[in-house]
């Protein structure tokens, strides 16, 4: 079931709590003691930042798939750690990234060094708007993303709960690359049990097209209370982008600077899989970017617009989307993931 560690940081208190929580999430994963202790570092530091420098925030910690796709139907997984926070922000990012760099004593590890023990490593900073930084923790050393593709999400249990009903994965099979979002009925367990059983299902469909893979799904989860679930494919040796959906899943395509809305049909995945699909078809191209969420986000969020955000990190930018769409006066009612599919800047493949 997707873990899902939630800790909200407003007092040195909570950062032990982050500690924990990044070390259970290591152990899940068989990280051995070494790499453990990278994200325990590493939590600690972005915790004890979220409470010196932002005047508290939130702190996620989960498992996720590497951020380019895998053909093995077992890909490995990462510990990712993410700190949000509506803070003010960072003046100088290059100087905070430096190694050593702390300005209110904390660990003295400081975000460079951060960098340097995670396979990857990405902040995202706007003076006045806040901050989001964000660190994977793998087995092995980072890796480019060979096929010029990147996905990458952030997902938050609804109330607190140890383990969410929306889930994202991410496979390969020769030159398509499919990303799935599935939100599992209501939430709790249950919903789990309906998101995790299609995440491993879709494993075994890479080779579909989005409308088979919803086919395929809809066995699979029969048995479950079902999901909504969306399955984006970008097949690189046609520069196509196919996409379909079934349920209350959200996607916005960026195309130039316009933002295009792309629609799931009702139903149900595994209950009521309506007779016919819809499946859309679009040209990919290396300005594009995909953002799907499921219905914990408000229906009326607004795409980032802040610089330079939209070639950050897929999670980095899963985490500013649901950082900007929340409020206090509109209290989340059920799981929130956010998966986002983006081209690899050229820089770093």
């Amino acid at each position: 079931m997707p873990r899902v560690w939630d800790v909200p940081v407003h007092d040195s208190t909570r950062v032990r709590d982050a500690r924990v929580a990044a070390e259970d999430a290591a152990r899940l994963t068989g990280l051995d003691p070494a790499r453990t202790a990278a994200a325990s570092l590493v939590a600690t530091e972005l915790a004890t930042n979220l409470v010196k420098h932002a005047r508290g925030g939130q702190l996620l910690v989960e498992i996720v798939p590497v951020p380019a796709p895998a053909e093995a139907r077992s890909p490995e997984r990462l510990v990712q750690i993410a700190a949000i926070d509506h803070g003010p922000g960072i003046a100088n990012v290059p100087d905070a990234l430096s190694d050593g760099f702390s300005t209110a004593r904390s660990l003295g590890a400081g975000l460079g060094t951060c960098r340097r023990v995670a396979n990857d490593f990405a902040l995202h900073s706007v003076p006045g708007r806040g901050t989001v930084a964000l660190a994977r923790i793998g087995a092995r050393p980072r890796t480019a993303a060979p096929d010029g593709l990147r996905a990458g999400g952030v997902n938050v249990p609804f109330g607190g709960a140890e383990s969410s009903g929306d889930a994202w994965a991410w496979a390969r099979s020769g030159d398509r690359a499919t990303l799935m979002l599935a939100d599992g009925l209501g939430h709790g367990p249950e919903a789990a049990r309906a998101s995790t059983a299609a995440v491993d299902a879709l494993h075994g469909s890479a080779h579909l097209t989005p409308g088979e893979c919803l086919r395929h799904l809809d066995t699979a989860l029969r048995g479950t209370r079902g999901a909504a679930v969306a399955v984006a494919q970008v097949d690189r040796g046609a520069g196509l982008l196919r996409f379909a959906g079934i349920g209350n899943i959200g996607a916005r395509l960026r195309e130039g600077n316009v933002w295009r809305a792309l629609l799931c049909r009702p139903g149900i995945v595994g209950v009521h899989r309506p007779g016919t699909l819809r499946e859309d078809r679009m040209p990919w191209t290396a300005e594009q970017v995909l953002i799907m969420h499921s219905d914990g986000l408000p229906s009326r969020w607004t795409p980032p617009a802040e610089p330079g955000v939209l070639s950050c990190d897929p999670a980095v930018v899963a985490a500013v989307t649901l950082r900007d769409a929340g409020s206090a006066a509109r209290p989340v009612r059920d799981d929130t993931a956010v998966a986002v599919l983006a081209p690899t800047p050229r820089d770093r493949r």
